[in-house]
């Protein structure tokens, strides 16, 4: 009997599952990331990496009103969020990946983003290129669909200043600001 490969520790990548949607029936943009890093998947929140400007962004985006913070903070940061018209998801329910970068993606499965009816969605951003590449999907929807810059440390191409100036752009234009 001739014994089995043991996978290639290489190129084996472990499948992960992401992280519930956070909406209300109030939501009127919908933020679509592509699948929560490892900080994340590990703390179970969306954008727990440090250096994700995320969170930051929404504080400068709203500076009248302090962002939740500390260690147990996030399920007020995500009643925050909802009290603003936001909500949160990924376009990926589980992938085969090691580490955080999208580019180590594999065999991604889709959310079913229509499935969330969401009665007052005015539009989806999304947050960043891999997300973006599903918005064939989502103008389905039938709402407009944006394409913002990633708040992930790895685009350092952009400044934070580029970066909240475009994703304020889009919170304007539904009159979210």
């Amino acid at each position: 009997m001739k014994p089995s490969a043991a996978p290639d520790a290489a190129t084996a990548a472990a499948l992960l599952t992401g992280l519930p949607p956070i909406v209300s029936p109030q939501t009127a943009v919908l933020v679509l990331g592509s699948f929560p890093g490892v900080r994340s998947l590990e703390r179970q929140q969306y954008y727990a990496h440090p250096q994700n400007q995320f969170w930051k962004i929404l504080q400068a985006v709203w500076p009248e009103v302090p962002l939740p913070s500390g260690v147990d903070s996030y399920a007020q940061r995500c009643r925050w969020l909802l009290d603003r018209g936001l909500g949160v998801w990924d376009v990926y329910a589980s992938c085969e990946r090691e580490g955080s970068l999208d580019s180590a993606i594999r065999a991604p499965v889709a959310n079913d983003i229509a499935g969330l009816q969401l009665p007052k969605l005015a539009a989806i951003a999304h947050n960043g290129g891999e997300s973006f590449k599903h918005a064939r999907h989502t103008r389905t929807l039938g709402v407009p669909v944006y394409s913002l810059p990633s708040t992930s440390p790895a685009n350092a191409s952009w400044s934070f200043e580029r970066k909240l100036a475009a994703w304020r752009e889009v919170f304007v234009a539904h009159h979210l600001l």
